[in-house]
């Protein structure tokens, strides 16, 4: 088995721990205990998943989450001594793949382990096929047909729409200005007073959040932007 796990945890004896549980399934282990390390790691490393701590001293693991979701698309499940629903909602909302409470199961994380890296591998060969499918959660784009898709829902966005969305998810994670927008979409100037974009944002919230007034795909960052 070729696969690697970056274990990234401040406590050094449960970065062990993993490690021997994962060493024993056949996968190699690559430890961090911080997530500034880890970062570096995945510079020189190939990484296939990582199991990434939410509290550490510098940089929490929601932090670096969000910088690795940038870089690198491999399974991210989170590890976290707190239960609350807030900080699972933080987690996964940073681009994470899974949440597990400490003090947790080993076993329970190695079937988890196994899960999150069949369902990447079984993407991965289906992008190598059809390499104009995009997928954000349970947001699919087939660039192709211009079909987009919400938890298998066929959504039906107008031309425009669906190059705004196409646009955000092509540079997930940074963020758009109106007018960056608009000129990429339009082909044209854009000019201040013009609302256009925020309407269609609009209207694309409608139709792919469950709730467009607290939306999970499109992102406004005040005074900036829009980002998914």
């Amino acid at each position: 088995m070729n696969d690697k796990i970056l274990i990234v945890d401040d406590d050094e004896e449960i970065r062990n721990l993993i490690s021997v549980y994962l060493e024993n399934e056949g996968y190699q282990t690559v430890r961090a205990g911080n997530a500034i390390e880890a970062l570096n790691i995945l510079k020189t490393e190939t990484i296939s998943l990582i199991l990434l701590d939410i509290m550490m001293p510098e940089m929490d693991g929601i932090e670096a989450c969000i910088k690795i979701r940038n870089l690198e698309n491999m399974p991210i499940i989170m590890l976290s001594a707190k239960s609350e629903d807030m900080n699972k909602i933080h987690g996964l909302a940073a681009g994470a793949d899974d949440y597990m409470i400490k003090p947790f199961n080993p076993m329970e994380l190695m079937a988890r382990v196994k899960s999150q890296l069949r369902r990447y591998k079984k993407y991965n060969k289906e992008e190598n096929i059809n390499t104009n499918i995009i997928e954000v959660g349970d947001l699919i784009i087939n660039t192709d047909t211009r079909q987009v898709l919400v938890r298998n829902k066929d959504i039906r966005l107008t031309p425009k729409e669906f190059d705004i969305l196409e646009l955000l998810v092509r540079n997930r994670g940074i963020v758009l200005s109106i007018s960056k927008i608009y000129e990429a979409v339009w082909k044209e100037d854009f000019l201040k007073s013009n609302n256009t974009v925020m309407v269609h944002i609009t209207n694309i919230r409608e139709k792919i959040e469950d709730d467009p007034k607290n939306p999970i795909y499109i992102k406004t960052i005040w005074g900036v932007g829009y980002k998914i």
